[in-house]
């Protein structure tokens, strides 16, 4: 019996790892019994069943994941999992471009901005300072990973740096980065003052000084897009400040997936192409030196094209050691296009594409992302790459494969060490069709070399792999879990049986440092930041013995998409509140009042989220796609529930459209606030259902109206019966139209609002509702994306919060001062004021007020997801890289103003 963090992976054909039969990898054992298939095995087949005939038909949930030429799209026959998360991350990304693209310097603009604007009210808590364990004993219900292995948690790390003194730089996806003076853990926030907390990479070069490329890579889409580079000359003591920027805006709003140094100069590989910088002046522009389309860039003759964002993207950039003059250029688009290629420069001074590197593939078709990394001593280099054409076809891998050059020289000849078969056959845990080593390749990537042995290597995929003969052999150190293998147990008092430790899937960073003179790896991934010694004891299987986590809860990069709070009813005192959240890649965690480790209680993605406001362990939870959970007693289970289904204590509710794939990534899911029974769930349709929590089939929802074939719910909200769905489609740039449809929960009243696309609301994604509980008819929309001088689409229009006093049949723009930001969640506060979560800050308006203010003091610059208030008075934030965080609203009222201005909210 295999327990479910797969449930965010297996949108897509097959057989996956839960339905593993009999392997011949060195670390499974051919001889054990049949294991009890568990109830969420069966799910996730059925649902990878559905959702890849969706896509197979030309019907995905959300039509084609990226632009045409630019990506797969829709009519591929061989989904996978990497297309389930392309399509949440195209998702994400659409909600903040459609109906255009966006012009660089729009998040710069609104940082500037917040920067000036005063704050109100008082100063953010951090919520979720506390360790966050995904093997949490006390959660092993039907629909959590506790056990797997990957032990405690935060979210994707990017970026990491080590020293030989025992300094440690950690980087969030959209979290800043972190320093640990210790060789990891008791880590310190370096980057609160920056206007970007997205990390592309962090390297230190050959002085000690650290550089901080921004501008999150994995996607090479624009949801994380950075301001640039800076570099801290003292990162030991120092803090990045916005004048440690490296040369003026080329690099604005672009992502940067690698820094390459050679010489007096730094390269970097961007999503708008090549860049170079002198490292001895930083007070000079970067130097364009390779785009491979120029006239997709901004300001470029295809600039508005609905490709344009993918024509230039750079992955890496090798630089011969013995000669610096001889550089190579990985290029292109990991969906593929016809610019793919490795670049060198020709004897005329133009880049010219490489025709042959060995067993290196160089045509467009086999060439998309790729990791380059060196050997200290310049004797090996080495490579990942990933095949957009295998993407494309091969429904079990993208991966081409792992090569060498033993010349030294990035020009070869390359000769290929390793590809999917044989990783597989190295102790992989992931053994199962339509999963297997590589198949996230154009996502998950990382090299690093062992300073003292050019033959050891360290490479990251889905998995830590590693090998210390120059790739004649591999094994698999962090394996994606524990759960395939015979040392595993879901026994809470074994924890993961005789298994060890393993680390959190989905890599992407590495570096190794020493520490009190003992060398070690860092790897970042997609559970946060793991060590374990270069030279590590293994077991019988090549499985690391010795991991440890260093989410030591002083390092908060957890990417909420939302939070729910209820009281606490073990709680004596009767003021205690338990807080839930879903996450990217790290399920649902929860944090009762007396906890000092959070737990993790559902697996995989977590989407939106309920929790009834006097019941805490009343939760309903959203995995992608509208796949609703409900638990009455916070799923806490021993383990039993997964062998006898009727020890279970959370239930399956999903409304219809997930069978039919009828939903976005992130499906909205609301209750009523007058009544906690009523619950919206948004798809192609508007479900109701009045049994609250009590609820135990999908089969007990109703459609309250259909929004019609290729719209798909953005977001919902009910009152009192009235409800309001916002909606989209298409939803992305070609085409988008959007619109808002009223009417009742008993299914009568129904009706779409005249909202032209050149009218007071924009034709921009409508991203969330606050409805007033006295007056149904009294309503205001957030709406995401930036305004039209900064978003190129047809009505993309100006303004992003808009209030009805009449159902919708009128609007008015109250946007007044707000920074031009994408906005994410509105909220009615208790007193009469408003609330708004963007992508930069919170932000509120004093009853009775125009102008808004900076919501309290302390909050990190990252985008605010959602907007709770709770039964303690409080307001809680899910922020989308760093936590969840809370400020008392009975602190403040329409008076109470702080004096000082935004940028000082951090101290």
């Amino acid at each position: 019996m295999v327990p479910n963090r797969q449930r965010r992976r297996l949108l897509l054909p097959a057989v996956t790892l839960t339905a593993l039969g009999l392997t011949t990898t060195q670390a499974l054992a051919a001889s054990e019994p049949p294991r009890p298939r568990p109830h969420q095995a069966q799910h996730l087949q059925e649902i990878g069943q559905q959702h890849a005939r969706k896509v197979q038909e030309g019907r995905g949930a959300a039509g084609p994941a990226f632009s045409a030429k630019a990506d797969r799209g829709g009519d591929d026959g061989g989904a996978d999992e990497a297309e389930n998360a392309a399509e949440g991350t195209a998702q994400y990304t659409e909600a903040r471009t459609a109906p255009g693209v966006v012009a660089p310097g729009a998040y710069g603009a609104a940082w500037a901005q917040l920067r000036s604007m005063p704050s109100a009210g008082g100063r953010w808590e951090q919520v979720t300072s506390k360790p966050y364990n995904a093997d949490d004993p006390r959660y092993r219900d039907v629909n959590s990973n506790s056990s797997g292995g990957a032990g405690f948690v935060t979210g994707r790390i990017t970026g990491i740096a080590a020293d030989d003194d025992g300094y440690v730089y950690a980087g969030g996806a959209n979290g800043g980065v972190f320093r640990s003076r210790t060789g990891g853990g008791q880590w310190q926030s370096i980057s609160e003052k920056l206007p970007s907390l997205s990390t592309g990479t962090l390297d230190l070069d050959g002085t000690g000084r650290l550089w901080y490329a921004t501008g999150e890579s994995n996607t090479g889409a624009v949801s994380y897009v950075g301001t640039g580079v800076y570099v801290l000359a003292d990162p030991k003591r120092g803090q990045f400040q916005p004048g440690n920027r490296v040369g003026g805006a080329e690099l604005e709003s672009t992502t940067i997936h690698a820094l390459r140094f050679a010489g007096d100069k730094v390269w970097a590989a961007t999503s708008r192409g090549v860049w170079s910088h002198s490292t001895t002046d930083l007070s000079g522009p970067w130097t364009q030196e390779f785009v491979p389309n120029p006239e997709y860039l901004p300001g470029g003759s295809k600039a508005g094209d609905p490709s344009a964002p993918y024509k230039n993207i750079a992955n890496d950039i090798a630089i011969d050691p013995k000669d610096p003059s001889k550089v190579v250029l990985a290029v292109g688009w990991r969906g593929g296009d016809t610019y793919n290629g490795f670049y060198s420069k020709a004897a005329d001074g133009s880049w010219q594409r490489v025709a042959s590197l060995g067993d290196l593939p160089t045509d467009a078709a086999n060439v998309g992302n790729v990791t380059f990394a060196r050997s200290a001593d310049g004797s090996r280099y080495y490579a990942i790459d990933q095949s957009p054409d295998l993407t494309a076809h091969n429904p079990d891998s993208g991966l081409k494969g792992i090569y060498v050059s033993k010349s030294g020289s990035p020009s070869g000849p390359w000769t290929l060490i390793a590809d999917k078969d044989k990783i597989k056959n190295s102790g992989s845990a992931l053994q199962g069709a339509g999963y297997q080593p590589g198949i996230q390749s154009w996502y998950n990537q990382f090299l690093q070399v062992d300073p003292a042995n050019p033959d050891h290597v360290y490479a990251g995929l889905e998995e830590v792999l590693e090998t210390k003969n120059g790739g004649a052999s591999w094994i698999v150190p962090g394996p994606y879990w524990n759960f395939p293998f015979p040392c595993w147990s879901i026994d809470p008092t074994k924890q993961t049986g005789d298994c060890s430790p393993t680390t959190h899937s989905d890599q992407h960073a590495v570096a190794i440092g020493t520490y009190h003179g003992k060398a070690s790896v860092y790897v970042g991934n997609d559970g946060g930041i793991y060590t374990r010694p270069v030279n590590g004891a293994v077991d019988s299987g090549g499985h690391a013995k010795d991991w440890k986590s260093l989410a030591d809860g002083t390092i908060d990069t957890l990417q909420y998409y939302s939070v729910g709070v209820g009281k606490d009813l073990s709680d004596r005192s009767g003021r205690g509140v338990s807080v839930s959240g879903g996450l990217q890649d790290n399920g649902e965690s929860i944090l009762r009042a007396h906890d000092k480790v959070m737990g993790s209680n559902f697996g995989g993605d977590g989407g939106d989220t309920l929790v009834d406001p006097g019941n805490g362990c009343n939760i309903a939870q959203e995995y992608v796609y509208m796949d609703v959970w409900v638990t009455q007693n916070c799923a806490v289970n021993d383990g039993s529930g997964n062998s006898d289904p009727s020890k279970a204590t959370s239930y399956e509710v999903a409304p219809p459209d997930k069978a039919t794939s009828s939903a976005r990534f992130i499906a909205p899911l609301a209750a009523d606030p007058k009544d906690v029974n009523t619950w919206i769930a948004g798809g192609r349709h508007i479900w109701v259902q009045h049994k609250g929590y009590a609820i135990r089939s999908g089969s007990e929802w109703t459609s309250a109206y259909d929004l019609g074939a290729g719209h798909f719910a953005t977001a919902v909200a009910t009152v009192n019966g009235t409800v309001y769905a916002g909606w989209c489609g298409p939803c992305n740039n070609q085409g988008f139209t959007r619109g808002i449809a009223v009417g009742n929960t008993d299914g009568t009243g129904w009706h779409q609002l005249d909202l032209p696309v050149d009218g007071t609301v924009p034709n921009r994604y409508v991203s969330s509702f606050a409805v007033d509980e006295n007056d149904a008819q009294h309503v205001f929309v957030a709406m995401n994306g930036f305004s039209r001088s900064w978003t190129e689409g047809p009505g993309a229009g100006i303004g992003h919060v808009f209030e009805s006093r009449d159902g919708g049949a009128t609007w008015t723009d109250v946007s007044a001062n707000l920074p031009d930001v994408p906005a994410d969640s509105v909220k009615i506060l208790p007193n009469g004021g408003l609330a708004l979560g963007t992508d930069l800050a919170a932000f509120y308006r004093a009853p009775g007020a125009t102008d808004w203010k900076v919501l309290g003091r302390n909050l990190p610059t990252t985008s605010v997801q959602q907007l709770k208030t709770g039964p303690d008075g409080k307001l809680y934030a899910a922020t989308f890289g760093r936590g969840i965080w809370a400020v008392d609203l009975r602190r403040f009222d329409h008076r109470d103003v702080v004096g000082d201005v935004a940028g000082d909210q951090e101290d």
